[in-house]
């Protein structure tokens, strides 16, 4: 069983039990489920430590995997630095000055 699942089901039935026995000695049932989530919080965190090792350690693991990419994506890729390359190459001198002048005359207009 993954170790995800085990911690799950060992806090919540924690919290269950906490919850039980509660609701049977306090009169409001919503000050209960507070007080039983606080106690299943603080159980679990100083008892299932080493269940909440294992369970960050497998999601650290699972994030570390590069998605694969299918043959779509790579498709893509290639055409959009294609086209960024073409683009690229028939800039001009003028339409970088055209680009600076923009920048500083909206620079001007923000400050």
């Amino acid at each position: 069983m993954k170790p995800w699942v085990k911690y799950t089901i060992v806090r919540l039935g924690v919290f269950l039990v906490a919850l039980v026995v509660l609701v049977l000695l306090l009169p409001n049932p919503y000050l209960a489920t507070l007080v039983a989530a606080v106690v299943a919080f603080c159980v679990s965190y100083l008892f299932f430590a080493p269940l909440r090792r294992q369970v960050a350690l497998e999601l650290a693991e699972r994030r570390s995997k590069p998605e694969p990419l299918d043959g779509d994506s790579l498709a893509e890729d290639a055409e959009l630095a294609e086209r960024d390359a073409r683009e690229a190459g028939t800039r001009t001198a003028s339409d970088d000055d055209d680009a600076v002048a923009r920048d500083q005359r909206d620079a001007g207009r923000a400050s």
